[in-house]
């Protein structure tokens, strides 16, 4: 084991220790909100979701990265090395769920008030707790074949390894069987990027307009509050936005590497980093943007340092 090793097992233990108190903190906070009898909105309850699938994906896949950047490769058998990677790809599905989700609620809880939109704006709360139940079961369905794929680490030249995690690997007895999987994955995710793309771009249209609509009222000296709706749409733009770059950056940074003879040490640990971006910066950007989260953060600070002292 090298300083190279040791540094990148140091970086991303900060990483994903920064990330999961991160969403462990917006747990708390939606949990503290429940138990205080303030009822929480359907873009809470999907944030609250989202924030679990985050430190799913930073536990099941980053702890694993960390053991094996400092030195321990052999640490998982086959059936550890499925199991690990099996929740961590249906944390990462759900992830990709969740995030539409949000999108799609939002456009709908700021499109116009038409007679067209009341009935689904009122029936929509109503579904957001079955979503993540049809979410999980789905993604737990539609993942069992990582459980195929997936061994522990090997050097048998019979089999196409297409991605060699060392204390993993991901194995496909056929080039035609990897295609057939991408293409398969792929669709979906660039389903679910389309549509949260769609309504994002839908927010920001609808969002133009009330800012034309607010400065005419208001003239251009004038600071109207900006209502919660409208504060959550550029929280949930802001979100995807991060989503759609990040999964981008990782999409065809992992096809160079698949492409590259001869794997770049220096390549392969960027995108490692890398890969933990949106469940790492998320939510701060939603801690950030919320000015409850705010002040139950300068609040829970005041009441540390005030039993430190």
């Amino acid at each position: 084991m090298d300083v190279s090793d040791i540094s990148l097992g140091s970086v991303m233990l900060l990483e994903i220790g920064t990330g999961v108190s991160g969403n462990v903190f917006l747990l708390l906070f939606y949990a503290h909100m429940a138990f205080s009898r303030h009822k929480l909105s359907s873009s809470d309850l999907i944030l609250t979701h989202l924030a679990l699938v985050n430190i799913i994906m930073l536990l099941t896949y980053g702890i694993p990265e960390i053991i094996s950047a400092w030195g321990w490769k052999n640490f998982l058998d086959t059936a550890g090395c499925k199991i690990i990677l099996y929740i961590y790809r249906v944390g990462r599905d759900l992830v990709i769920c969740t995030t539409c989700l949000l999108s799609i609620f939002q456009a709908i809880t700021i499109s116009p008030g038409t007679s067209r939109w009341a009935g689904v704006k009122a029936k929509l709360p109503k579904y957001i707790l079955p979503s993540f139940v049809v979410f999980w079961v789905l993604n737990l369905l539609i993942d069992v074949n990582s459980l195929v794929y997936v061994t522990g680490p090997q050097n048998s030249t019979t089999v196409l390894i297409t991605f060699d995690l060392k204390y993993c690997s991901i194995t496909i007895l056929s080039a035609e069987a990897a295609l057939l999987n991408a293409i398969m994955l792929s669709g979906r995710d660039l389903s679910f990027l389309g549509l949260m793309s769609l309504a994002s771009g839908y927010m920001v249209f609808v969002l133009y307009g009330h800012h034309r609509r607010v400065r005419h009222l208001h003239g251009p000296g004038g600071s109207p509050r900006t209502m919660p709706e409208v504060q959550a749409a550029k929280r949930v733009i802001t979100l995807v936005t991060l989503y759609v770059l990040l999964y981008g950056r990782q999409s065809i940074m992992f096809s160079v590497l698949l492409k590259r003879k001869e794997k770049s040490p220096l390549l392969v640990k960027i995108h490692m980093v890398m890969s933990f971006g949106f469940p790492v910066i998320s939510p701060f950007l939603v801690i950030l943007s919320d000015r409850r989260t705010r002040t139950f953060w300068k609040r829970q600070s005041t009441i540390s340092t005030v039993d430190s002292s």
